[in-house]
């Protein structure tokens, strides 16, 4: 049989909507069995067809016959999209990816902290959204802006031959424990004088990250905030991984690694991929939460640690991510293959290598907190750190999260 195109189909079907309501039902069913012998469509499709070109030809042949779309149901309508919006507000603007493995869990938290006042059927709507409807749902709230930032990293000249080097391809530790850390500079885009550092210290296998701001960026205040950051870490502190800056080269740490028995490794000179997960955290993190103002005084240091006690709560129990699992390149084209979103919380619960007793102090922690109350202590404290600098300068790349 010749397939018609699709220009000779829309006459067929146009000439015969002319006569179409006008027909008993018999004669209608008998021209559907001949347009689907004839056109190859669906005996349902071709019936919605020619009942609505039979109303719209029905005035004369004069008027111009509108092409036909199905006009689907709205499941999702103003009460789920609203719903939708302050949750994704209140989790900080993940994609759709990260944000609807998280509903299911995250929906039952926020109504037993009583956040969330909506409707059942309202949740149960919210709950099985997919990714890709999440994301056109919330299309007319993202916005583009673009950051750019200059790193301040100087090169240590002492001890890198007692150092050993461990590039980022080298990193397949599924346990918990060995972390590449990181100084972020607050400077203000001005490199002059002393100012505020926050030291970045961040987990491979769970990617639990934590923060501390120090007054400078010199070996002695960097060891005490390590050394403060290794006690609150739920898991034991097995190996630390730099870049060449000389706040981590030097005999201080290296004493402190060996005394300790924590394997200690730097990367590659001027090569950030080498610490490319702590790399990610310097702008998912701290950046996007204290932006790039300039930070030179002791009050400022205290606020941003302030600012970080709620902020290793919020971003380690309630921001999941996708760690790439296997990437494979044919040609030129590189095709990433992620897992599923989790939070770090519960890559650390699901790990066997975390004890119980640990994992059962994870999970109460995870039950007495309220996401959106320290999303509130942080937006609090982010005005406080703005007033300080004098304005604000932080901006959000919804596409880049």
């Amino acid at each position: 049989m010749k397939i018609l195109d699709m220009k000779t189909r829309k006459e067929i079907l146009r000439a015969w909507a002319r006569r179409y309501k006008g027909l008993k039902k018999k004669e209608k069913a008998s021209v559907l069995d001949e347009a689907v012998t004839l056109l190859g469509y669906q005996r349902s499709y071709v019936a919605t067809v020619l009942r609505h070109l039979a109303e719209v030809v029905a005035e004369g042949d004069g008027r111009v016959v509108r092409p036909f779309r199905r006009r689907s149901r709205r499941v999702y309508d103003a009460r789920v999209r609203e719903a939708l919006k302050r949750i994704w507000e209140w989790m900080d603007y993940p994609c759709g990816k990260r944000l609807a493995p998280l509903l299911p869990r995250l929906i039952p938290k926020l109504e037993h902290c009583g956040e969330l006042k909506a409707p059942p059927v309202v949740q149960q709507k919210l709950q099985r959204l997919s990714p890709a409807t999440i994301d056109r749902l919330l299309a007319d709230q993202k916005a583009r802006l673009s950051l750019r930032s200059q790193a301040r990293t100087k090169p240590g000249t002492l001890l890198k031959s007692q150092i050993p080097i461990r590039t980022f391809a080298d990193w397949s530790d599924q346990r918990p424990g060995f972390v590449e850390i990181d100084l972020v500079g607050h400077d203000g885009g001005q490199a002059r004088g002393e100012f505020a550092q926050t030291l970045d210290v961040t987990d491979v296998a769970s990617g639990w990250t934590e923060t501390q701001a120090v007054p400078t960026k010199a070996q002695r205040w960097v060891l005490q905030a390590l050394q403060a950051i290794r006690r609150r870490l739920p898991f034991p502190l097995l190996g630390i991984d730099s870049d060449n800056g000389s706040e981590f080269i030097n005999q201080e740490l290296l004493r402190y690694c060996e005394g300790e028995q924590i394997t200690f490794t730097r990367a590659r000179p001027y090569r950030k991929n080498d610490t490319c997960f702590v790399e990610q955290k310097n702008w998912s993190i701290v950046r996007r939460t204290v932006g790039y103002a300039r930070y030179d005084t002791p009050e400022a240091v205290t606020l941003l640690n302030t600012l970080y006690r709620s902020l290793r709560l919020y971003s380690n129990c309630f921001q999941p991510s996708m760690k790439l699992v296997d990437k494979v390149r044919q040609g030129a084209r590189v095709t990433k293959h992620y897992d599923r979103a989790q939070t770090p919380l519960e890559r650390l619960v699901t790990s066997p290598h975390i004890s119980s007793e640990a994992k059962r102090r994870l999970r109460r922690l995870y039950d007495r907190l309220n996401p959106v109350a320290l999303k509130r202590a942080i937006e609090g404290l982010q005005q406080q750190l703005d007033a300080l600098a004098g304005s604000p300068s932080r901006k959000v790349d919804y596409d880049a999260i």
